[in-house]
């Protein structure tokens, strides 16, 4: 197992990839011995959608097994949310993760920058940048921070865009989460986005992909695929990133899946470790090598 000294950053897993079942998540980081979790679903429902009292169990076995909770990913601005939908399911969702998140013990929350719905650039734009406006004016209220991904949306696949968001925003509720693996099914390569918004990046993804036949995406190991995962590990370390990395094998599980009516799968502990065991051997080849030292990121 990969030993974490300072110059090397914090290991977590979106626990849903693992298992459906929180027991099971929690199982598969410990596995691993790093005792960070990222909650997106227990039991195949988001975090915002769970009964109090199923919540409430949650909270209370994710504290009894010593777990941390890193992020809680949200359905906020994502795919299944376009820009010309009720804005009220995000306010609503953020209120409701504003009181679980403090329970949870975290801040960072994952958004994204919603699909256009139609809308035309200038207006798909206008929009959002009101959207995330107001969004994070609520989340400094209640001390989260917004992570934005470069996903689904206006913002997801550019960084001038991506800029452009934080710029009109202005508020230190809002950052940005870089996902490595993105960028084989949205087109562009990841450390030519990344570059320009490493001052900003405060949580991290870990996928990678490999364009299959028929262009269709196809997902691997950290390091085996086209995404240039490890290079945007060495862009990150050679910036100071001092945040989390989270892993999203999507070998198993892919929920966007859904969105087209197709099957998007379940979680595999056994492929989770696995994945995290590759990371732990990516990160011995390109971290510490390109790490700044600790003096020069203070």
């Amino acid at each position: 197992m990969l030993s974490e000294p300072e110059t090397r950053p914090r290991l977590a897993g979106i626990g849903d990839e693992a298992a459906p079942g929180l027991d099971r998540q929690i199982a598969a980081v410990e596995a691993l011995g790093w005792k960070r979790l990222e909650l997106r679903t227990v039991d195949g429902v988001p975090v915002a959608e769970m009964a109090e009292a199923d919540f409430a169990r949650a909270a209370a076995g994710i504290a009894a097994s010593g777990t941390e909770v890193v992020a809680v990913a949200a359905k906020i601005g994502d795919w299944s949310r376009p820009a010309t939908g009720d804005f009220r399911l995000d306010t609503d969702e953020l209120a409701v993760l504003a009181r679980r998140c403090a329970l949870l013990g975290t801040r960072l929350v994952r958004i994204m920058s919603y699909p256009s719905g139609g809308l035309a650039g200038p207006e798909w734009g206008s929009t959002v940048r009101s959207r995330l406006r107001e969004l994070a004016r609520r989340a400094e209220d209640t001390g989260l921070v917004l992570v934005h991904e470069n996903c689904a949306g206006w913002a997801g696949e550019s960084a001038e865009r991506a800029l452009d968001l934080l710029a009109a925003v202005d508020s230190p509720a809002l950052g940005l989460l870089f996902d490595t693996g993105n960028g084989v099914a949205h087109g562009y390569r990841a450390p030519d986005l990344l570059r320009p918004l490493l001052p900003h990046v405060a949580h991290v993804h870990v996928k990678d992909a490999v364009t299959g036949p028929g262009g269709r995406v196809g997902y691997v190991l950290p390091g085996e695929g086209e995404a240039g995962t490890g290079e945007c590990l060495r862009l990150l370390a050679a910036h100071g990133y001092s945040g989390t990395l989270s892993i999203e094998p999507h070998l198993h599980l892919r929920p966007h899946l859904s969105a087209e009516g197709a099957d998007p799968g379940r979680g595999d502990p056994a492929g989770f470790v696995a994945y995290g065991r590759a990371l732990e051997r990516l990160l011995d080849r390109v971290w510490t090598a390109s790490a700044r030292p600790a003096e020069a990121v203070r």
